[in-house]
């Protein structure tokens, strides 16, 4: 499908946004994203989850509940992988139990003939693990941190954490689930919803540049006139090419001591001149 026939596709859904949210957080985990990583990174001792080469796999329902989308999971996944559950007991191995928690979703009486410590286990949104020890987290993200459910054998629950609010990893003993609320003010849901509003004015205008109303913005109508340059390729051509261009190593923060100390009245040292990521994001 070429990208000029993406509007004439589209249907909006009330749930859009959630799934976008779960492809971006499992996208970023895949690409080692610092701004979801560092919360995660924290999330995985409170689990003790062993390992440090984390990886995700996608496990997302489609909206009519008629199709399960299971992303990377025999590339990862062995015989040995083993699902932690928290339950004192031998965790179970994964790789087995993977069609069946698919077809639990919609069918409760194959939700039974699971293992008790698992029989949640189909709630998943995606699996959170380390590819190294071979092990994985159980994990749901909600887009409203409201709609946050437990359930037997999830362990992670990721959230967009409050605008001005803590985003402070916490256990919730309710729901027996370590909230991962992920950041927001400058930083990974903040580029999140400025992409998310992009595509959607895009979208609505005929995949074209928005009017300047819609995204008044000048860098937001420069990545609205990337994507229409390109409306006359196929939609996964565009989003290699994009990424292809995308200049990663600004994102990289280096604290690094360029010359001598000694400055001119009115102007900074140049090693207290620290760039975070995201303001380098902005920059390029």
């Amino acid at each position: 499908m070429k990208l000029f026939m993406l509007p004439r596709a589209y249907r909006d859904g009330c749930g859009d946004v959630g799934f976008c949210f779960e492809w971006a957080v499992h996208d970023a985990i895949r690409r080692n994203d610092p701004m979801v990583m560092e919360r995660l990174t924290d999330a995985a001792k409170l689990c003790k989850l062993p390992g440090a080469d984390f990886d995700s796999i996608l496990f997302g329902v489609e909206k009519s509940g008629k199709t399960r989308i299971i992303d990377t999971a025999n590339d990862v996944l062995t015989d040995d992988s083993r699902i932690l559950t928290g339950a004192q007991a031998q965790p179970p191995k994964l790789k087995g139990y993977m069609n069946q928690l698919a077809a639990a979703f919609h069918r409760p009486e194959t939700r039974s003939a699971l293992p008790s410590s698992i029989n949640g286990l189909w709630k998943a949104d995606l699996f959170f693990g380390s590819t190294d020890a071979d092990r994985w987290l159980g994990t749901t993200l909600k887009i409203n941190a409201k709609h946050l459910e437990g359930a037997r054998g999830l362990r992670v629950g990721i959230v967009p954490s409050t605008q001005g609010a803590s985003d402070r990893i916490f256990k919730d003993q309710a729901k027996n689930l370590i909230v991962c609320p992920v950041p927001y003010d400058g930083s990974f849901m903040e580029l999140f919803y400025t992409g998310w509003r992009i595509v959607q004015q895009f979208i609505a205008a005929d995949a074209k540049v928005p009017k300047p109303v819609s995204l008044p913005s000048p860098a937001d109508r420069q990545v609205a006139r990337e994507l229409e340059m390109r409306r006359d390729f196929p939609i996964v051509d565009v989003i290699a090419a994009l990424e292809a261009q995308a200049q990663t190593d600004l994102l990289a923060a280096e604290e690094k001591v360029v010359g001598s100390d000694v400055a001119k009245e009115g102007e900074p040292l140049l090693n207290d001149l620290v760039v975070s990521p995201v303001a380098a994001y902005k920059s390029a």
